[in-house]
């Protein structure tokens, strides 16, 4: 059989949310990241906790990018969609490109399985318009059950293992090593052995079934690596690359790292993955609600450690009156939102950027936060690890944003050895100030002294009340709360940030595209296919919110015509208004749920470059 060479390849596995897709997705995306591809995967998952068996609204995906370079989304549209029954090849079908191959389980399109899917014949292929040729139809829980006959699992348990028979036929489509899905198998069910070795059987299963079965598919596919850069990588979540980068900058920092936080989706997994961090002093607390969660944080934070609450939107919300009370009281406390779609519960496990304006303005008063957003799954490490940085050293809360799409999306990760990142000064008060010390003190970048209780000689009260600046006693004077209002604001915007990075054509692009966060992707894909076309496109992606980069104003008034893109109605583009005199640009917005199509933007900015 002719093996063919890929650039890349978009996979999508698809079936009812309890056959498994996720793992099989997860799976075959370390594979791909562990021999040096490029990935990047999108979870794409229903907010029901148990739809019913075959229904529309029960479907589950999870679509993978891999490719020989680095790769930025997961793709517009796949070449192979795994369809497990009826329902998720009548839902999923739409994200297949037309000459797309389509693996389904023919045991799971029986009459009953097609009237829940809305199925108006027996034809399924001929009613959706899908050539037979690009189907390779196996009657996979039948074989699936005759592998495991003799195994002694029940029948409920044996027909878990489907996903591992179509994962085994796309690990054979795409000739990967095998070896490497036994590890990850034995890792994962290490105290069930034989559950671990049924998997693993029924993998093999699968990969031989493709291998001794040639009529469907002339060829199989290898995509190989071009550039590899020495080091250990593994295939990361967004959640799982935050969790890390909140613990690599307590060490740095030689604090406790200490999460307080209540279960919500999408953010639950940072709390999950701390949580087994024991080891490295982190101290993790499932609180009652989102509001003691943020307050035991803010505890955390005055008594010395590094206080650190998750959550997503709705959470972000009843925080609000304890992230206000850490303002105030000028402590390093990091929040970390995990944007899902709203308003109220909303979209539970979708992906939106709705949540900017809370993020910088959700408080009463005066209440300036530095406010990041991380850009993509790796990213996230770095992104946490700044707002610790930040949070520790300039003395205030910060707000990370990430969102569904980077946080359960995952992508081929390099480990940083510690030495590789900066150092991190916790703002504590001088020896000097023994005897002599009150609460507001402040350096040249009116950044508070911060002296952990039980000191001798570093006695002082903090508190919801505003304080004399230089006293530290309550003050309802007026001169006093105008001035700490300016100084709360003045050590904000002193923080220094990186300066705001044009790609592309920066020098003569007839377009600028900008957006923040996880957008980064998309966006830039977008840019690169119209710079190929011959269009001069460049992009500017913030990280930073507030404080803005210094060239902020520089960059966004340099160009002839700038288009802001984002996933919420024009937040960015309003603050940037707000923030930039003069600054008037084009908008693209969408709150769908689901990440930009590349194809779209491409499209849509080109009728921006074309209209004078």
């Amino acid at each position: 059989m002719e093996v063919k060479e890929l650039e890349q390849v978009v996979v999508r596995f698809s079936g009812d949310s309890g056959d498994g897709m996720q793992l099989a997705g997860n799976i075959f995306s370390t594979v791909s990241a562990t021999v040096g591809n490029g990935i990047s995967t999108f979870p794409d998952y229903p907010a029901d906790i148990r739809a019913p068996q075959g229904s529309l609204t029960g479907v589950s995906g999870f679509q993978v990018h891999i490719g020989a370079g680095k790769v930025y989304t997961p793709g517009d549209r796949c070449d192979v969609l795994v369809a497990m029954n009826a329902a998720a090849l009548k839902t999923q079908y739409r994200y297949a490109k037309p000459q797309a191959t389509i693996i389904i389980d023919t045991d799971s399109f029986g009459p009953n399985d097609l009237k829940k899917a809305q199925f108006d014949s027996d034809d399924y292929l001929l009613e959706m318009g899908i050539d037979p040729d690009r189907v390779v139809a196996c009657p996979i829980t039948k074989m699936v059950k005759d592998c495991l006959a003799d195994s002694g699992m029940d029948n409920k348990s044996i027909l878990k293992c489907r996903n591992m028979f179509a994962l085994g036929l796309v690990c054979w489509l795409f000739n990967r090593d095998l070896s490497l899905v036994e590890n990850f198998l034995r890792e994962k069910f290490a105290r069930k052995p034989q559950l671990a070795e049924a998997n693993i059987k029924v993998v093999n299963a699968g990969y031989n079934y493709g291998e001794n079965t040639h009529s469907s598919t002339p060829a199989t596919y290898r995509i190989e690596t071009k550039e590899k850069v020495a080091g250990r990588y593994m295939d990361i979540t967004g959640n799982k690359a935050t969790a890390y980068g909140l613990i690599a900058a307590a060490e740095k920092a030689g604090l406790k790292l200490y999460l307080g936080s209540y279960p919500i989706t999408p953010a639950t997994d940072i709390l999950h993955e701390l949580a087994k961090h024991k080891s490295c002093g982190v101290i993790t607390v499932q609180c009652e609600d989102e509001i003691s969660g943020c307050a035991s944080a803010v505890g955390a934070a005055f008594a010395g450690a590094l206080g650190v609450t998750s959550t997503s939107g709705p959470g972000l919300c009843l925080k609000s009156e304890a992230i206000n009370l850490a303002v105030i009281d000028e402590l390093p406390l990091v929040v970390i939102d995990v944007q899902r779609g709203g308003p109220s519960t909303g979209l539970p496990t979708k992906s939106e950027q709705t949540d900017l304006l809370q993020a910088l303005y959700g408080r009463n008063g005066e209440s300036p936060m530095p406010v990041i957003a991380a850009t993509s799954p790796t990213n996230c490490f770095d992104a946490a690890y700044m707002a610790c940085k930040i949070a520790l050293e300039h003395m205030t809360p910060v707000i990370l944003l990430t969102d569904a799409f980077i946080a359960n999306g995952s992508a081929a990760w390099r480990l940083p050895k510690m030495d590789e990142l900066p150092d991190i000064h916790p703002h504590y008060a001088p020896a000097e100030q023994k005897y002599k010390y009150t609460p507001y003190k402040r350096d040249d970048d009116d950044v508070r002294y911060w002296a952990v209780p039980g000191q001798e000689g570093f006695t002082h009260i903090l508190g919801g009340l505003e304080k004399d600046g230089e006293t530290g006693a309550i003050s309802t004077e007026p001169e006093n709360h105008d001035k700490m209002d300016r100084l709360r604001y003045s050590k904000v915007q002193k923080i220094p940030v990186p300066d705001l990075e044009v790609e592309g054509d920066k020098d003569d692009a007839d377009l600028l595209i900008v957006g923040f966060g996880s957008t980064y992707g998309h966006l830039y894909s977008a840019m690169e296919e119209l710079r190929k076309q011959g269009h001069k496109v460049a992009l500017a992606q913030f990280q930073y919110i507030n404080p803005l980069p210094r060239n902020t104003k520089d960059v966004l008034l340099r160009y002839k015509k700038v288009v802001v893109a984002e996933q919420n109605l024009g937040q960015l583009a309003a603050y940037l208004r707000i923030r930039v005199d003069g600054f008037k640009p084009y908008k693209f917005n969408q709150v769908k749920g689901q990440p930009f199509q590349t194809g779209e933007l491409t499209s849509t900015f080109l009728k921006l470059l074309e209209n004078d």
